[in-house]
């Protein structure tokens, strides 16, 4: 069935959409998604959490002492200081209720590892497959709190995914040592060795220069009265002059 177009309602001889066709070179273009949010500012606690809404997020352990702002959005809360993202989580719509990262805290760790096993914001904490099974291992060793620490640590620069890989070369092999597995990301920080430059056969050498100690034996020169003269103080310089002369 053919739907009759609908006729403007001031302009009868014209339909809506060719109104509409006409009006488009107007149209002020699509800028994105609007970013609407309530802005309030707020202070950092001791424990790294803000707080919203009587509910606490946490931020990162170096934005503690210093005001921050709060981008309250429909789904989010995000937590900027200075400009930069210091947190950022879904939003939580219960009553006196803490929403941790963990990431936020391994700085922390490494002046209280004992805190990744009883700590309020590790608990649960579920990490990748292979850092989790090294996980479990070192929780035998005596350092093994420490050792995971220094792991965890190399997330904030090397990444998650880096660091991952680096357990699962460590484990193929066998071992789960932190030693072991920050060994391997050092490695894979290295560049490659460069490539072999091409020398121009214009710029090869005719004579390749031969290594010939016994070259310097020629600094030793016999004087008129047929005795060797050694390079010492006065004869340093003068034995200096001559080698300058082969």
């Amino acid at each position: 069935m053919i739907v009759a177009p609908h006729r403007h309602p001031e302009q009868g001889e014209r339909t809506i959409w060719d109104v509409f066709e006409e009006e488009r070179a107007s149209f002020i273009p699509y800028a994105g998604r609007f970013d609407g949010f309530h802005c309030i500012p707020a202070s950092v606690s001791k424990t790294c959490t803000v707080r919203f809404d009587n509910n606490k997020y946490s931020v990162l352990s170096s934005a503690v002492g210093r005001p921050v702002e709060i981008h309250a959005y429909a789904d989010r809360i995000v937590i900027r200081q200075d400009g930069a993202v210091v947190g950022e989580h879904a939003r939580c719509f219960g009553r006196n209720e803490v929403i941790y990262d963990p990431w936020h805290y391994v700085p922390v760790l490494a002046r209280k590892p004992g805190g990744l096993r009883n700590g309020a914001p590790f608990l649960g904490w579920v990490l990748p497959s292979a850092m989790e099974k090294v996980r479990r291992k070192l929780k035998a060793a005596d350092d093994g709190d420490r050792q995971m620490v220094s792991i965890l640590t190399c997330v904030l620069t090397d990444g998650l995914s880096a660091v991952e890989a680096a357990c699962q070369e460590a484990l193929e092999h066998g071992v789960s040592s932190a030693s072991v597995i920050l060994n391997i990301l050092a490695r894979s920080r290295d560049p490659a060795p460069g490539s072999i430059l091409s020398i121009p056969q214009a710029l090869k050498l005719a004579h390749e220069p031969i290594a010939d100690c016994a070259r310097y034996d020629s600094l030793r020169r016999t004087n008129s009265h047929g005795t060797h003269r050694s390079s010492g103080t006065d004869g340093g310089a003068e034995a200096l002059r001559d080698a300058r002369g082969l």
